[in-house]
């Protein structure tokens, strides 16, 4: 029958806790399978790991067939009786940690040291209840910037109870009166009704004084009728200048004196028809005086020279995310001291496997220039090794492992000489030798502490 899930995460989000360069996770299996040898009921209550392709993500399944209810949502009395199942398992491994770490072989002393961390776990959340026993995913890990806790279960304390369910009775509805109909008056018209037309009182017209009006020229009469009162007023006026000229004649009858009345008379009729056609006056048009402007000062024309355009300059490119590189501290280096690379590793090799065609997961746990390598390639086929490390005089990093790495089939597969230089913002660069002929870049990326 297959396993229960019960959670799955990136091994990125915790940070694994171990021994000697060897974390509790790596040794999982080993450590599960000594339980089981030595009767511990611990055994029950470790979820089984399994890693994915990548080897960055992990699912933990249960130990146990059940139904499985996670520690927040068990009951009071379900979390009492796993605590205490969980308190005894407890008590026996680390008395089972206690005499293996006090022993004289090495091998069951790392064994002791490993099994005291494994009893680790990031928080309850992480803790399940399968058929009423608890199940513990994730342990052998802690939270990010969390060191190991004395008291293990002191984070089962701060679960708060789940706040109880309370059923309400659906409330009776009221009864609803009756109501009779009652009739009401109608409702007024929207369009009011034509008001009658009232008399209108009769207002005495004010009288103002009439404008006086001025009278209009009297447009000239027609040139006919004009001849024709002007005759009378002619002959009247020939015969009064010639009454008296004849008179004069006769009284002194001269030469120039007759003479001289036919030329007044000429001048008199000349008069007359000077009114009947009179000429038209024609105005004298002037010319407008001409002003002169101003002369305008005059300076000299000046080409002034375009600014030259700045441009602002360019923006460094920012580098990239080195928050999960490894960083070949100055400071370290120039002393010798390769703490930097204290902790856990993954490392990606710029390779590919002939038969899945993905590249080779590679993991690294160096503490103190000594620690292992575990490989998954293949159809997750898990290899390991032993590794060592040195910084040379130049600043150079070499990792170099005690032969091939022993893998679960029975096969050896070959680890590569890491060359490593500080870089750019001291990023490390990597190269991996596997022999004369193949050099292959390489990146280190941070697991965990």
């Amino acid at each position: 029958m297959a396993k229960t899930l019960l959670r799955s995460g990136n091994l990125d989000d915790f940070q694994a806790v171990g021994d000697n360069g060897q974390s509790v996770f790596d040794s999982a299996l080993q450590i599960r399978e000594t339980l089981r040898l030595r009767k511990q009921p611990l055994v029950d209550y470790l979820a089984i790991p399994q890693r994915n392709d990548d080897g960055d993500r992990v699912d933990w399944y249960a130990p146990l067939e059940g139904k499985a209810t996670s520690w927040l949502a068990a009951s009071d009395a379900q979390r009492k009786q796993a605590r205490r199942l969980l308190e005894s398992a407890l008590a026996s491994a680390s008395a089972l940690s206690q005499r293996c770490r006090q022993s004289d072989k090495t091998a069951l002393a790392h064994f002791g040291a490993l099994l005291e961390k494994a009893l680790q776990f990031p928080a309850a959340n992480h803790v399940w209840l399968v058929d009423g026993k608890p199940v513990v995913t994730f342990w052998g890990f802690v939270s990010i910037n969390e060191g190991l806790r004395d008291d293990i279960l002191a984070c089962l304390n701060d679960v708060e109870p789940a706040p109880p369910v309370i059923e309400t009775l659906p409330a009776e509805e009221p009864e609803v009166p009756m109501v009779k109909p009652q009739l009401s008056e109608p409702d007024a018209p929207l369009l009011m009704p034509t008001p009658e037309p009232t008399a209108m009182p009769v207002i005495a017209p004010v009288s103002e004084p009439a404008p006086q009006i001025q009278p209009a020229p009297a447009a000239p009469a027609p040139t006919r009728r004009k001849s024709v009162w002007l005759l009378p007023v002619a002959a009247a006026v020939i015969a009064a200048i010639a009454g008296p000229v004849l008179w004069t004649s006769l009284q002194n009858p001269s030469a120039p004196a007759v003479a001289a009345a036919p030329k007044a008379v000429e001048d008199k009729i000349a008069a007359v028809h000077a009114l009947e056609n009179p000429t038209p006056v024609v105005a004298e048009v002037k010319p407008a005086p001409v002003v002169e402007a101003p002369p305008l000062p005059l300076v000299q024309a000046s080409i002034s020279q375009p600014e030259p355009v700045v441009t602002p300059p360019s923006a460094p490119a920012q580098p990239e995310d080195t928050r999960n590189a490894m960083l070949m501290d100055a400071d370290q280096v120039k002393i010798g001291s390769t703490r930097f690379l204290n902790g856990s590793w993954r490392v990606q090799v710029e390779s590919r496997d002939p038969i899945t065609g993905k590249p080779p997961s590679l993991r690294y746990d160096i503490k103190n220039n000594k620690g292992s390598v575990r490989v998954t390639h293949g159809d997750n086929i898990v290899c390991r090794g032993e590794v060592f490390s040195g910084l040379h005089s130049s600043g150079e990093l070499m990792i170099k492992t005690r032969g091939n790495a022993r893998c679960t089939d029975g096969s050896r597969f070959p680890l590569p000489e890491i060359t490593c230089k500080s870089g750019e913002g001291n990023v490390a660069q990597c190269t991996a030798r596997y022999d004369q002929n193949t050099l292959l870049p390489l990146t280190f990326k941070k697991a965990s502490a």
